[in-house]
C-alpha cells in the first residue's frame, strides 16, 4: 500500500510539471556564441550580432532528420521571406554536430536561415531539453522565442507538435512590427 501511495505521489507531480517550460516575455534571452551552418557553409554565429539587425526567431529541435523537424524546417524556410519582411530573421539551434546541421541545411532549410549547434549551457539557458548526439533520450524540447532588437523575450511557442511553431512565431514577429 506504502508503495502504491508513492507512485501515485509522483505521478501526481510529475503532472503537474508544467508540459513545455520557456523563457517568460520580458526576461532578457541569454547571449551566446556558437558554430553554425547556412546553406552547407559553416560559420560563427553570435546571438547579439544577430539581434543588430533587427528581431530573431530562435527555434529549438530535437534532431535534425527526423519527421517532424524535417516538416519545421521546411515551414520555417517557405516563411523566410514573411518573416524577412516584418524584419526579423529565423536561426534553427538543436545538439545536432556541426557535420549534421551543414547538411541539414542545405537539404531541409533549403539554405534560407542558419541552424546552429545548441550547447549544454545553452539549452540549460533557455529552458529546453534536447536529445544529445549519442545519448538516448525519451524527452525532447521544441521551443520556439521572439527575442526583440533589445535582447528581450517577446513570445515563447512550446510544444512538441511543430504545426504550430511557424504560424505562432510569425504573427509575433509581424505584431512587433506593428508597434
Amino acid at each position: 500500500m506504502r508503495v502504491v501511495r508513492l507512485v501515485l505521489a509522483v505521478a501526481a507531480a510529475v503532472a503537474a510539471l508544467p508540459a513545455g517550460a520557456a523563457l517568460a516575455p520580458g526576461i532578457a534571452a541569454p547571449d551566446f556564441r556558437t558554430q553554425g551552418a547556412l546553406a552547407g557553409k559553416p560559420f560563427r554565429l553570435h546571438l547579439a550580432e544577430q539581434l543588430r539587425s533587427g528581431p530573431v526567431v530562435l527555434y529549438f529541435f530535437p534532431a535534425a532528420f527526423t519527421s517532424g523537424c524535417n516538416a519545421e524546417a521546411k515551414a520555417f524556410a517557405e516563411a523566410t521571406p514573411q518573416f524577412r519582411a516584418a524584419g526579423a530573421r529565423v536561426i534553427g539551434m538543436s545538439a545536432d554536430t556541426l557535420p549534421q546541421l551543414q547538411k541539414f541545411s542545405k537539404e531541409h532549410c533549403a539554405g534560407r536561415f542558419p541552424v546552429a549547434v545548441a550547447s549544454a549551457d545553452v539549452m540549460r539557458q533557455y529552458d529546453v531539453l534536447l536529445s544529445r548526439p549519442g545519448v538516448t533520450r525519451t524527452m525532447s524540447d521544441r521551443t520556439s522565442y521572439v527575442i526583440g532588437r533589445d535582447g528581450k523575450v517577446v513570445f515563447a511557442h512550446s510544444d512538441m507538435n511543430p504545426a504550430g511553431h511557424v504560424r505562432s512565431t510569425l504573427a509575433a514577429v509581424q505584431a512587433l512590427a506593428r508597434d
